[in-house]
């Protein structure tokens, strides 16, 4: 697949572990991903890009200074063409405005909120980093999803910020279940919302490996934690799980 340069608004486009050990995370994601890794150095506070055949997929980084204690966990940044704009959207919308428009050098230009359940999200304008590089095959992210206990309230909140499609997946009641297209982002949906009994709303990630058994074999042998064991689905075979930190994540291979 040719590297992906591009992403319209409101498709989640990056995404990046804060975590206490970036060592530590590297170790275990090198083996169970096959990530290689760069490190960009103190000017930029220590993050470090992670690929997957030279091509750059998500990063991780250690907590900013005061936040030491923050959990460890995946954050989701979806595209915005004018982060100033949509930012400035999240507080009427009764989210929480948490890190302002500002530049990241040479890369483009983020934000940071919660939305009105208290799930996190960033946003993120393209500059010299569009995001992941490669998406849908192993060693990439496949999917993007936001658990939260306020369904409806979430499908309103979002779609303020972005011109979102939502389609109902499910009864609406036992399962409850919409997937968001965009303009510019074709039939397919880039993310979805899953109503769901969790206390800690959160937008989750997906990475595809090329064997979800072998890949729950290694989260376990590397001190992660497989929450569910390995099942199919009609979108491939998945794996809920955490990293040793603790971080939530789903591993799955595809179809």
């Amino acid at each position: 697949m040719p590297p992906r340069d591009s992403y319209p608004d409101g498709a989640p486009c990056w995404a990046d572990l804060t975590t206490p050990d970036p060592q530590a995370a590297r170790a275990f994601y090198g083996q169970v991903m096959g990530w290689e890794f760069e490190d960009l150095g103190p000017a930029m506070n220590g993050y470090t890009m992670c690929r997957s055949g030279g091509r750059r997929v998500a990063g991780l980084m250690p907590p900013p200074p005061g936040g030491e204690g923050m959990p460890s966990m995946w954050n989701v940044y979806l595209a915005a063409s004018d982060v100033d704009a949509v930012y400035g959207r999240v507080a009427a919308a009764d989210g929480k405005p948490v890190m302002g428009p500002h530049d990241v050098p040479g890369a483009g230009r983020m934000a940071y909120a919660f939305d009105p359940a208290g799930a996190s999200f960033g946003l993120w304008q393209a500059g010299g980093h569009t995001g992941a590089e490669l998406v849908g095959e192993p060693g990439a992210p496949c999917w993007y999803e936001l658990e939260t206990s306020e369904g409806a309230e979430a499908d309103a909140f979002y779609r303020t910020l972005f011109p979102y499609e939502q389609e109902q997946i499910g009864d609406g009641r036992e399962f409850d279940y919409t997937a968001w297209k965009v303009p510019g982002g074709g039939d397919s949906p880039v993310c979805g919302r899953h109503r769901t009994g969790t206390s800690e709303p959160r937008w989750s990630v997906y990475l595809a490996v090329p064997d979800a058994d072998a890949a729950a074999e290694a989260v376990q042998r590397l001190g992660g934690q497989v929450l569910v064991d390995p099942f199919d689905s009609p979108h491939g075979r998945m794996v809920p799980c955490a990293d040793p930190a603790g971080a939530r994540l789903t591993l799955c291979r595809l179809p």
